[in-house]
């Protein structure tokens, strides 16, 4: 039984999101009989399990085995000591990782003591109990020590970086000597039966390897009430064979399982419980003393009659029962040097809604708010988005999983034609006589007004606070107008629909009343 060697070309990939399916081809003649095929190499990341072969031809296959074929290490003393080196700058990296991280987390500490120390001290002070003399000097203590930590945190930081250049210049000079060397690869022997003398016989073998992947990307572009979407794959693989230009396809099976409008978290109100001495004790380090109170150029010549867009190519699809493949336009040859190799996916034209949003109780400012619907029939995958709004960026967002006609909102920044304020109108506080309940009432106005040379339709959230405490009781005093909606967690919402130039204005009043000897938490103003 002889046994011939071939390069069997790969011809063909497929791409999923966490691995890729390689296929190679190639052609031999053959004498009747029992045959036994290397196809080699093939790279060591393979999974033996997945390979098939088939093909064309007067022939049989009997079966196939894979093994390793172990190549001698490089004796070059200049490749040993680079790669000696290139260890030595992981390990160094490795500790200023865990350095790193335990400064952190001594930042973090010093910052959590500091905040829970303002309420204590600031009652240890107006009690007598504490010396501002050792205040300040338990204050300088911590600042002292954030202080140092962020330093360090800094020359760690420093450290890393000349690591990271200097393993770049390493791993350059590794792969200048590459040639000196040979890797380890695996080799399928393939037993065929050959029907006839001089036989014709194509080969064709499939197998699934890890360490490739394809990511989506997008370009999300508004112009005027239309979202244009630009769909990009950028693949990438570190499998130890290259990919030169075939038939690459990207499938959407099995996937991989910024700017936004300010969201509100529930008012709460709850009655003061204070800490018994031996809880706030127990709470503190050993041996640690009280804590401290926190400190346009040119461009081309205008020709007579208007040029028509540049236009994208886009791959072509085949829509499966739960997934999709997608064949590029044009071939991409992918390297394995694990870089990101773009290809264009697809191009949509989406209908787009477009309004305000504003949440003054916490900032101030309008966002203007796109909500686009997904016409296509393409399901996009979850991936990262640059926002264009004409000709300018946004917003760096994320979109999700976007299926066939559902809505995604997209923030587009602050639009500051629109002017938000919302101002207290008035405060009343009465106190408790005997058996009474003590109260407090406050009332705000918030104005919008629009500045934009078109209408604008404005939402406006903002919040009632909501009790915890059957001591504790909120009632509405004035909400003008009604709100559209509003949730039991206190949540208003309005929605004002503005003329350019136009202005409106809501108002949002409150009463807390007290039981006698109860103290509020979670009060704002």
């Amino acid at each position: 039984m002889d046994t011939p060697e071939i390069e069997a070309p790969v011809v063909g990939v497929t791409v999923y999101p966490d691995r890729a399916r390689v296929t190679r081809r190639a052609g031999l003649r053959l004498a009747a009989g029992e045959h036994r095929v290397r196809v080699t190499p093939l790279p060591l990341g393979l999974r033996r399990d997945s390979i098939r072969v088939g093909g064309r031809g007067a022939a049989t296959v009997l079966g196939v085995d894979v093994r390793t074929r172990h190549l001698p290490s490089s004796g070059d003393v200049q490749v040993v000591g680079l790669e000696q080196r290139r260890r030595e700058l992981a390990e160094e990296l490795a500790e200023i990782e865990d350095a790193d991280g335990i400064e952190e987390r001594r930042g973090e500490f010093l910052d959590r003591l500091a905040e829970r120390a303002g309420g204590t001290y600031a009652r240890a002070l107006a009690a007598g109990d504490a010396q501002p003399a050792d205040v300040a000097a338990f204050a300088d203590s911590v600042a002292a020590q954030a202080a140092d930590s962020r330093g360090r945190r800094r020359e760690l930081a420093r450290r890393r970086t000349e690591l990271a250049e200097e393993t770049a210049a390493v791993e350059r000079d590794l792969d200048a000597t590459r040639g000196k060397r040979e890797p380890d690869h695996l080799v399928a022997e393939v037993t065929v039966a050959v029907e006839s003398d001089d036989a014709e016989v194509e080969l064709e073998l499939t197998y699934l390897v890890d360490g490739a992947r394809w990511q989506p990307s997008y370009d999300l572009r508004l112009v005027d009430d239309t979202m244009t979407v630009t769909w990009f794959a950028l693949v990438s693989q570190s499998t130890g064979e290259d990919w030169p230009e075939c038939d690459l396809r990207l499938s959407t099976a099995r996937p991989a399982a910024a700017t936004g409008v300010p969201e509100l978290a529930t008012w709460y109100l709850d009655r003061f419980r204070p800490p018994s001495p031996r809880a706030a004790t127990a709470d503190m380090p050993l041996g640690m003393p009280p804590p401290a109170a926190p400190a346009g150029g040119g461009g081309l010549a205008r020709s007579a009659a208007p040029r028509p867009p540049v236009r994208e190519s886009v791959a072509e699809v085949e829509q499966g029962v739960s997934a999709a493949t997608y064949r590029p336009a044009r071939p991409v040859a992918v390297p394995a040097d694990g870089s990101a190799h773009r290809a264009t996916v697809a191009v949509l034209e989406l209908p787009t809604r477009l309004d305000h949003v504003t949440a003054p109780v916490r900032a101030a400012e309008a966002h203007l708010r796109a909500t686009v619907r997904n016409t296509s029939d393409h399901t996009l995958l979850a991936g990262p988005a640059a926002v264009f709004h004409g000709a300018d960026f946004v917003a760096a967002t994320r979109l999700p999983v976007w299926a066939p006609g559902e809505e995604i909102e997209l923030a587009l920044g602050v639009d500051d034609r629109l002017r938000v304020e919302r101002k207290l109108l008035r405060r009343a506080e009465t106190k408790a006589t005997l058996g009474s309940t003590r109260r407090r009432e406050v009332e705000y106005r918030i104005t919008v007004a629009n500045h934009t040379p078109r209408p604008a339709t404005v939402e406006v959230r903002d919040q009632l606070p909501v009790s915890r405490d059957e001591a504790v009781v909120v009632r509405e005093t004035a909400l003008t107008p009604p709100p559209a909606e509003r949730t039991e967690l206190g949540e208003v919402t309005w929605r004002l629909t503005l003329a350019p130039g136009d202005s409106g204005e809501i108002t949002l009043g409150f009463r807390v009343e007290l039981a006698r000897g109860v103290e509020v938490t979670g009060w704002r103003e």
